[in-house]
């Protein structure tokens, strides 16, 4: 028996292909597996002759995509319920990080941890997404904003991606907020971000992507810009946290870099938006951060449809505005407050998110060519993803081919 080659039946199929039935769902499917990619995938009935192979029965159950969390801030040190406690009481997240809270005391609690520690805590975390059916998560530093930890935040990162079933890119954020001992020479610490920080990481192989946070309490758009330049010349992609708080011109400027993805967007505007579509950005929801500071403005869902804007949907796991480990959580959020579909959530969390991290042609549907990363549910219709909130939906999932019990 070929032990590279695996076959999956008596299962139904969620394939996320766009264009034809709804999930582009195949009700009595059949995949096979070879050497960890999708050698076929199709009805049962139509299943082509094929050598030996290692067949699961899955009993009926529905498959999808692993799913795909494409923003987090997995690794840090420390948490911040004391601030979750201090918003409750009506303080604002900008009144916190003016004195001195929010990033900054992350990157307190970060510096002072070790790798090790950062690594366990991340860990502690990915349990919670991988348990929801994750089998790619993004993941970025920003919470060191100095040389040291910003490497090690992505040498932690890296090494989740090589000790565990989970793919990883990573993010260098080093502009994500001024470290304190910048405050008064905030250009002096852009310059180092950019000229020292972002191509150390990339000389060390720890980066995949450059972002950036746009607003008036983080980066200007001349700033950002500085760091977007640099990206480009080390021919690293970008993605920015935009328009989150206020509308400041986010939305265009990852536009006119061609960023594989605008995070947030809440206050982006219909020139924001058309400028996304025209540079085919996709757009990144994050409703839990918007369920955490309790806002009022969602993002322009229905400006986006109209415009052809593709929407992914994250976690934003972090320790200050979204303290959310799950990825079917993220989903049933995304339709509550936002009023995505469930076929548009969880195309948000497969399809568009594999192309928000530069890897639609690797993940995010099932189709032949494509890598095995799969998850299994135990379900009767795929909007259940979208539906329950806490209730273990979770079969197993397959990466690279090989299943792996939850």
């Amino acid at each position: 028996m070929n032990r590279s080659t695996r076959l999956l039946i008596n299962c139904r199929i969620a394939t996320m292909v766009a264009g034809g039935e709804p999930y582009g769902a195949i009700a009595d499917g059949a995949i096979l597996i070879r050497d960890g990619r999708i050698a076929w995938v199709g009805a049962r009935a139509d299943l082509p002759d094929h050598e030996a192979v290692e067949t699961d029965r899955l009993g009926g159950a529905w498959v999808t995509p692993g799913l795909i969390d494409c923003h987090t801030h997995l690794v840090f040190g420390g948490d911040r319920s004391g601030e979750f406690e201090q918003r409750l009481e009506g303080a604002t997240y900008e009144e916190i990080a003016r004195a001195g809270g929010g990033i900054v005391s992350s990157v307190k609690a970060t510096r002072a941890a070790s790798e090790e520690q950062l690594f366990d805590s991340a860990m502690r975390r990915l349990d919670g997404l991988t348990a929801t059916g994750v089998t790619t998560v993004e993941i970025k530093s920003g919470y060191g904003l100095d040389h040291e930890t910003e490497l090690k935040m992505l040498r932690v990162a890296r090494r989740i991606g090589a000790e565990t079933n989970v793919r990883v890119r990573t993010s260098y954020l080093g502009l994500h907020a001024v470290p304190p001992e910048w405050n008064a020479d905030r250009g002096g610490y852009v310059d180092k971000a950019v000229d020292e920080i972002l191509p150390a990481a990339h000389a060390e192989g720890l980066v995949d992507m450059v972002d950036a946070y746009c607003e008036p309490i983080a980066f200007s758009v001349e700033e950002v810009a500085r760091l977007f330049d640099k990206a480009r010349d080390l021919g690293l992609p970008v993605k920015l946290h935009a328009d989150q708080l206020s509308d400041g011109g986010g939305a265009a400027l990852a536009a006119r870099y061609g960023a594989l993805s605008a995070d947030h967007i809440e206050h982006t505007t219909e020139a924001g938006v058309r400028a996304m579509a025209e540079a085919g950005v996709v757009a990144v929801l994050l409703p839990g951060a918007y369920l955490m500071l309790r806002e009022t403005t969602p993002p322009p869902i229905q400006l986006l449809r109209d415009h052809g804007v593709a929407m992914a949907v994250a976690t934003d796991c972090n320790p200050g505005t979204s303290p959310l480990a799950s990825m079917t959580a993220a989903l049933n959020l995304a339709c509550v407050q936002f009023r995505l579909t469930p076929e548009e959530a969880l195309a948000g969390a497969t399809r568009i998110a594999a192309q928000a991290l530069g890897l639609a042609d690797e993940i995010g549907t099932i189709e032949a060519g494509k890598v095995a990363d799969l998850a299994v549910w135990d379900i009767t219709r795929p909007a259940e993803l979208c539906y329950w909130l806490g209730k273990p939906l979770l079969a197993s999932r397959y990466v690279d081919g090989w299943p792996e019990q939850p």
